[in-house]
Parts: C-alpha cells; sequence; structure tokens
C-alpha cells in the first residue's frame, strides 16, 4: 500500500503539529525536538503507524532535517530533528 500525496501531506503537517508540542526553540530559534521523544510519546505512537517514513517524506520535501538517512530507536533516540 503506498500513500497518496494528500495522506503523506496530512501526516508531515501532523508530524510538525506534535513536534511543536513536545519540541523546544534552538539557539538559531529553529523548532527542534528529539527523536526519542517522538518515539516515546503516547500520542505520537497512535497517530503514526510509520513515523520514520513520515519524517524521511518531510525530510525529502525540505520540510525538515536530521543527521543521516533513517533514524531508528534506541540508537538516535537524541538525534535532533530540525524544521527548516
Amino acid at each position: 500500500y503506498m500513500a497518496s500525496q494528500e495522506e503523506v501531506d496530512k501526516e508531515v503537517g501532523m508530524l510538525l503539529e506534535e513536534m511543536e508540542r513536545l519540541g523546544s526553540k534552538n539557539a538559531d530559534g529553529k523548532l527542534t525536538c528529539k527523536f526519542g521523544a517522538l518515539i516515546r510519546d503516547d500520542r505520537c505512537s497512535n497517530i503514526f503507524e510509520a513515523i520514520v517514513g513520515t519524517l524521511r517524506s518531510a525530510k525529502k520535501k525540505g520540510i525538515l532535517t536530521f543527521e543521516g538517512q533513517m533514524l531508528l530507536s534506541p540508537t538516535h533516540d537524541d538525534v535532533d530533528i530540525i524544521i527548516k
């Protein structure tokens, strides 16, 4: 099953809302959130079936950035996800 573009855009929008709830501003004034905070959050785990895929889609679109190609828990729990 491939999600439609509309579904992906909706999930990315929801992801940004959750990052605002869980994250904070960095020194550059950009919103940042730790991968582990997203993964361990009950609300996020209920909303997103495939949060890693949603993060990758948002990164490809240039909406947010993080180090590496793929994030896995617990290895990357301390990686910052930054909204551009």
